[in-house]
């Protein structure tokens, strides 16, 4: 009786507090995707504010939260643990088929990201036949500003929020054709969101075009974009929306129907 006693206060004392704490945290943001407010965090953690202030600013600082304002909410970040954990994420498992042949029917690339900080990361990749000069695989990070998936998920901001990401954000001009003037990304994004896709001709490489739409979870929310990729010499603007853009569209479909699953 007496050694399981002490079996049990050393393995009380093995447990790190604050980190089960944290842990709980990120839970408790993990089921509010609209965020939290410092005191909501308290109370549902039963920490006091002080407690939950230090623990969120922690996750802030470490990159696996951010704040918007006086909400707190989970980054993207933890996506790269999960898809490590999970030797490659489920969704995007289950999306590789459907953005291969997506691929294989245009002979261009196709690629899925999300939103982190000022730039899309890319969660999923199929390449085309046809060879671009910009290098991109899982885990590549472009500008969102001039990226047409970066556009679909800014979409999904509301002005306010779309405003305070292009004030922080760099922008640059990559090549001529660049836009770099904050009032026409915001135009170029509010269409996007309209429209439903958003088209990037050469922005971020001089003969380089891509066309992009959302990927929507069960909310209704911007949770991922899919694009392709191609040579200007391949597809005008106009070519892309008549022959690419269906494509995507259905594609996108067939992803959010396994997302309307979890």
């Amino acid at each position: 009786m007496e050694n399981e006693t002490e079996s049990n206060n050393s393995e009380t004392r093995d447990i790190v507090g604050s980190l089960q704490k944290g842990l709980g945290v990120l839970e408790i943001l993990a089921n509010a995707p609209d965020g939290m407010t410092l005191t909501e965090v308290a109370t549902e953690a039963g920490l006091t504010r002080a407690g939950a202030r230090r623990l969120l600013l922690t996750l802030v600082a470490s990159g696996y939260a951010r704040q918007e304002e006086r909400r707190f909410l989970l980054s993207a970040r933890l996506l790269g643990l999960a898809r490590t954990w999970m030797g490659g994420a489920a969704l995007w498992h289950y999306a590789e088929p459907i953005m291969r042949r997506i691929s294989e029917t245009l002979g261009e690339s196709c690629s899925a990201a999300v939103l982190e900080g000022e730039e899309v990361v890319y969660v999923a990749r199929v390449a085309g036949r046809r060879i671009v000069s910009v290098a991109l695989n899982v885990g590549t990070r472009l500008p969102a500003y001039c990226t047409s998936m970066g556009r679909i998920l800014l979409s999904d901001l509301d002005a306010s929020e779309l405003t305070r990401f292009l004030a922080q954000a760099a922008i640059s001009a990559k090549t001529e054709r660049t836009m770099t003037d904050r009032t026409q990304i915001t135009k170029a994004v509010m269409q996007a969101g309209t429209r439903g896709y958003a088209i990037v001709d050469q922005e971020l490489e001089l003969g380089l075009r891509s066309i992009a739409v959302p990927i929507r979870d069960k909310t209704g929310r911007i949770t991922a974009a899919l694009n392709v990729s191609t040579q200007s010499a391949r597809f005008t603007c106009t070519e892309m929306e008549q022959t690419i853009l269906p494509l995507l569209q259905a594609g996108a479909r067939e992803i959010e129907d396994f997302l309307a699953l979890q």
